[in-house]
């Protein structure tokens, strides 16, 4: 989950970030306001770095005697969902976010007018991986280890 978390904020970064310098070149003032798309990437690996804390708090040890339980099972099944969801979240959020980024740099560099209308589109890309981060505290919050 933090794998895909933090390669995807990389990414989006790299995205946003070479648009951004190569549409600086026709037009400097982009600069400072398009910092925004790398904040928004930076917020993806902030998404798995909560959700892997959450998770770690959520482990138990579990006698061998009472591992193939159901309710073992579905305690590790429900911790191991909620990091593959909140990581392929955190996958597509990055992704959405860094091509988005990269189109408000360059539409930027073209038509300052464009700019809070692409922002907009970037703010609901980025709440891809808030979602993600809702579903996998749900999902977390099933998992119970049985008593000992």
């Amino acid at each position: 989950m933090i794998f895909l978390s933090i390669i995807w904020m990389i990414r989006g970064i790299y995205i946003t970030g070479s648009s951004l310098i190569g549409a600086a070149i026709k037009a400097p003032r982009i600069t400072s306001k398009n910092l925004i798309s790398v904040i928004f990437c930076e917020a993806v690996a902030i998404y798995g770095v909560i959700v892997a804390i959450i998770l770690q708090t959520k482990l138990e040890s579990v006698p061998a005697s009472r591992i193939y339980e159901p309710e073992s099972l579905r305690a590790g099944y429900a911790i191991f969902a909620s990091g593959i969801i909140v990581g392929f979240a955190n996958l597509f959020c990055g992704l959405c976010v860094g091509i988005i980024g990269s189109s408000c740099a360059l539409s930027d560099a073209q038509n300052s007018t464009l700019f809070v209308k692409i922002l907009v589109i970037e703010i609901f890309g980025s709440a891809l991986g808030l979602f993600g981060v809702i579903v996998g505290i749900i999902m977390s919050a099933q998992a119970t280890w049985p008593t000992k």
